[in-house]
């Protein structure tokens, strides 16, 4: 299922900004890994931008932003936010645009990339070939990209776990067709819906189809995820004390890379060069 009005509808009534706030973790492992990868200074797409929390956060780092998303509503939230941070002058547009297609932007026009969030909307292999094609194209040779996944193990584990909130998976010939697809369209109007969830031995291979250099793969938030989704036991690592906590989270860093976790990953990260 394309991006359509049921995943439209989804968007324009959630606070995707305040997702990130809730749930911490994906953003703080992701941009511990900006800061190692991206070059020191530049200008940096953020396609799939959502409201702008990634590009916000980068042009306070001092970098140029080029802003693109396909929801009109998240391109006024982050210009809105960028004005409010004192930022909006490091962006270089805020565009209304699918990933597909990024006429937008001109080639080889950003020293890196990032495309966090369409990769997991494009449940048509050719569209998120084609995602991956405007991904390279709008990038410099050499450029860092970082495009975001999520992975089929994980959900299936969700599915098993709450079957009544992820229906129609709370039949077991839905789940059985979803584990070879990783095609999912929620029953329930107003839930998160048109997704398409990957398998983690794809996510190298198809990047290095389309011209990248693979350079790390990492969970974003791994065997910890569930910080992000119980606030009693996020609340009792932030009362253990900040040294306790930054151990914790050097901890779930350390272990974002090791191969055999990111299929428990909620979000996994593919960060590499264009070639």
């Amino acid at each position: 299922m394309p991006m359509g009005s049921t995943i439209q509808d989804f968007y324009e009534a959630f606070d995707e900004w305040g997702r990130l706030d809730r749930e911490p973790l994906e953003f703080y492992v992701n941009l511990h890994y900006l800061r190692k990868y991206l070059p020191a200074s530049g200008h940096i797409a953020d396609i799939g931008s959502g409201p702008g929390k990634y590009a916000i956060e980068l042009a306070q780092w001092g970098y140029q932003i080029g802003l693109a998303d396909v929801m009109p509503r998240f391109v006024a939230e982050a210009r809105d936010k960028s004005r409010s941070a004192g930022v909006e002058s490091r962006f270089t547009g805020f565009h209304v645009s699918n990933a597909i297609e990024l006429s937008c932007f001109s080639d080889e026009s950003f020293d890196a990339s990032l495309m966090m969030g369409p990769l997991y909307h494009l449940q048509e292999k050719e569209e998120r070939k084609q995602a991956l094609r405007e991904l390279r194209r709008v990038t410099k040779p050499g450029g860092i990209v970082c495009a975001a996944f999520m992975p089929r193990a994980k959900f299936i584990q969700q599915s098993i776990r709450q079957p009544w909130m992820w229906k129609p998976h709370h039949e077991i010939e839905a789940l059985s067709e979803f584990v070879k697809t990783g095609v999912f369209n929620h029953s329930d109007p107003g839930r998160f819906t048109g997704v398409y969830y990957e398998q983690v031995d794809r996510i190298i291979p198809q990047m290095e189809e389309e011209g990248f250099e693979t350079l790390q793969l990492i969970g974003s938030d791994g065997f910890a995820s569930v910080l992000d989704h119980d606030p009693q036991a996020a609340e009792y690592w932030r009362s253990q004390g900040d040294e306790a906590y930054r151990q914790l989270m050097e901890l779930i860093i350390g272990s974002s890379d090791d191969p055999y976790m990111l299929g428990v990953s909620t979000h996994v990260l593919y960060i590499g060069r264009r070639l």
